[in-house]
Order: C-alpha cells, then sequence, then structure tokens
C-alpha cells in the first residue's frame, strides 16, 4: 500500500477484518467504491482499456432492466475518479468482458445482455469505445459470455450460456467479427457459468457447464468444436451457479470448484480417470453463492477461494496447502447480492485486491495490505 492510500484509509476509517497475518480493508466512503449510484450490478471485468499500464474496470448493470454500463479508470494507484458510460444504449446487461477482438492490440468489450442484442464495442486504444455490430441469439436469456479462443486459431471466440435456451460459440473471423455459430449443451440446460480449460490434457479447451434448477452439471469434451462426450461432476441435482477450475491440491490435475445456491460449495478434485468424484465441503454451511474466483491471494504458492454471496457475507477461504483445509475469512459485515467478484492487483503491488459487483447495492473493492504489513 501506498502512503496516499494508508493515509486515505486513516482518515476514512478502516474496517479492518483479519485472519492471522491477512488483512483485506475498504476504508468506506465512494473513494472506495465504484460511484456511489445503487444499481442492478451483473458483473465487472478488468483490464487496461487506456493503455496507461494500469488495470481499468468495466461494470455491467441492468440484468432485466435497462441500464447504462460503465467504464472505469484506475488513476494508477487503484482509485477510480473518472467514468464513463459505455455506448449510448441502455442494456439488460449481465456481462461484460473485455478481449482484443480484432487484434489491433487494444482491449474491446462485449456485453451480453437479457433477451437483447448482444453489443461488441471497439477500442481506439485510448479507452473510447465504438459499436461495432452484435454476436449470438438477439432474444436469448443470457445469462453469462465468456471468451477464450475455442478454435485455437490466435483470435479471441465468445461463448454464450443461456439460460433455459441453447448455449452459443460465437467463432471470431479475426476481425471481430463473429458470424459463425456454434452450440454446446442441451437445448433446455439451465446454464449461468462456462469455464474453458483443457481438462483432459489433449491439447484443446473443453467446457466445464454450471447448471441451475436442479440439472446435472458436465464436462463437454472438445472434439474439433464438437462437444458430444461429456462427464458429469457434482451430484446430479446441484443448483449451481458458478464453476472455477484450477489445480487445488497441487498434484497436477485441474479440480472443479461449484458454487452453488440452497447446498454447501464443493470442490470436485480431478482424478487420471477423470471421474472427480473425490469430493469435499468448502464449507459445511448451505451457501447462496453466486460467483467464484480462483487466485493466491497471500502469494504462499497455493489458490485460495474467493465467493460471492447473496445475502450473506462474501469469503476468502484460505488454502492451507494441499487442498485439505481452508480457512475462512469473511470481506467485511456486509451482505450484498454479489453477482460478481474477482481477483485482481489493482495497485500493482503484486498482491491481489478483490472486486465486487453488487446488485441493488454500491459496487466496492478491498484492497489486499497484506504487504503493507509484511513491511512492519
Amino acid at each position: 500500500m501506498s502512503s496516499k492510500n494508508l493515509l486515505l484509509c486513516l482518515a476514512f476509517g478502516c474496517s479492518f477484518i483479519t485472519i492471522e497475518s491477512q488483512v483485506f480493508h475498504n476504508p468506506g466512503g465512494n473513494r472506495i467504491s465504484f460511484g456511489k449510484d445503487v444499481k442492478k450490478t451483473s458483473s465487472a471485468s478488468y483490464g487496461d482499456i487506456d493503455g496507461d499500464g494500469d488495470i481499468d474496470v468495466v461494470i455491467a448493470n441492468g440484468r432485466h432492466w435497462a441500464d447504462y454500463n460503465e467504464v472505469y479508470l484506475n488513476n494508477g494507484e487503484g482509485f477510480f475518479n473518472t467514468s464513463y458510460q459505455l455506448g449510448k444504449y441502455k442494456s439488460t446487461t449481465y456481462a461484460a468482458e473485455l478481449g482484443d477482438f480484432n487484434g489491433d492490440g487494444f482491449l474491446d468489450v462485449a456485453t451480453g445482455n437479457d433477451e437483447a442484442p448482444n453489443r461488441l464495442f471497439f477500442n481506439d486504444g485510448e479507452g473510447n469505445f465504438q459499436e461495432k455490430g452484435t454476436f449470438g441469439g438477439d432474444t436469448n436469456p443470457t445469462r453469462n459470455i465468456t471468451l477464450a479462443d475455442i478454435d485455437d486459431d490466435g483470435d479471441i471466440d465468445i461463448l454464450i450460456t443461456n439460460r433455459g435456451s441453447q448455449n452459443e460459440i460465437c467463432l471470431n473471423n479475426g476481425n471481430g467479427e463473429f458470424n459463425e455459430v456454434r452450440y454446446f449443451g442441451e437445448e433446455d440446460d439451465s446454464t449461468i457459468d462456462v469455464d474453458v480449460v483443457d481438462m483432459d490434457g489433449d491439447g484443446d479447451k473443453d467446457l466445464v457447464l454450471a447448471n441451475r434448477d436442479g440439472m446435472q452439471n458436465y464436462i463437454y469434451l472438445n472434439d474439433d468444436l464438437s462437444f458430444e462426450e461429456k462427464i458429469p461432476f457434482g451430484s446430479g441435482d446441484d443448483d449451481t451457479r458458478s464453476v472455477a477450475v484450477g489445480d487445488i491440491n497441487g498434484d497436477g490435475l485441474n479440480d472443479i470448484v461449484l458454487g452453488n445456491i440452497g447446498t454447501a460449495n464443493t470442490i470436485c478434485f480431478g482424478d487420471k480417470a477423470m471421474t472427480f468424484k473425490n469430493e469435499m465441503l468448502l464449507h459445511s454451511l448451505e451457501d447462496v453463492t453466486f460467483s467464484l474466483d480462483l487466485g493466491d491471494f497471500n502469494n504462499d504458492g497455493h489458490l485460495d477461494v474467493l465467493v460471492g454471496n447473496a445475502e450473506e457475507k462474501n469469503l476468502v477461504y484460505e488454502n492451507e496447502g494441499k487442498g485439505q483445509g481452508f480457512k475462512p475469512m469473511e470481506l467485511s459485515s456486509l451482505e450484498y447480492d454479489t453477482y460478481d467478484i474477482k481477483f485482481v492487483d489493482l495497485n500493482g503491488n503484486g498482491y491481489l485486491d478483490i472486486i465486487e459487483a453488487n446488485s441493488d447495492e454500491v459496487n466496492v473493492y478491498y484492497f489486499n495490505i497484506l504487504p503493507y504489513k509484511k513491511k512492519k
């Protein structure tokens, strides 16, 4: 933490939540939030939008009720004192993701909208965006979008999860045009989230689906963009809203963390046979989890789990090593509807901070002050 950030922390009066040597803080006030307006925010994505070397943030607003999406520029120290509207349209946006779609080296934005056209915005390199068309179905109930080079041709494609409708893969022609569409999953899947990872080690990217409404979660194996072979994971009737994939126990195999509604969040450990039957509850509580992320917040070499909940406190679970035990840490006493939560280094000090996208509450972020504590 810089001396300026520390002074602001002291001036506002930090609320410190500790777990042994680790501290996150949010000193309150709109200097530590993305504005002070309360909107139906559903996601937050990050990247260097204006080319100045620090991390900026795009906030997706609206969900079922159309609103403007917003861009927030970082001042270099993790504060966001400049913001502006993305595009001229209000939209029912569930997700806004950053990626270089046309290969010019600048981060563009794709927005996934509920029963409305999904829109593309191209960046001129200085954070000025111009709308450049649409992608996917115009009337699908989009719940999330995921960016990945699914066909390994060197450009970024867009995967769309449509709750209760066919999920889509929109293939990029290299110029940021997405006219070719493939499909994955079943026509009536209630898919909320998809992670794109090589699960079977054959060099191509597979799909890990989070399905709601008591539907089975599946891994769909990629065979030249055909996704016929699928592997179940989870209980079979999980109400799963989010998945995160990573090597939790350090055995070189991908594990899957399930963010569930009404049941405990679960880790399904990978094995060479790809059964994912070795499971462990992340916590014994019944959760209402909307979002997950993985990251090493204390730089100890182990992946920790970040959990965003609805009407419950958000938590970081510290991995004690090899995925055999996790220590929970409450981010704050707040109990918001957190639709998206992510680890990201906002102030460039090499430690992961946290951004939080909340519906009907202010969107906030937390600084990781472990480096300051180590200096002490």
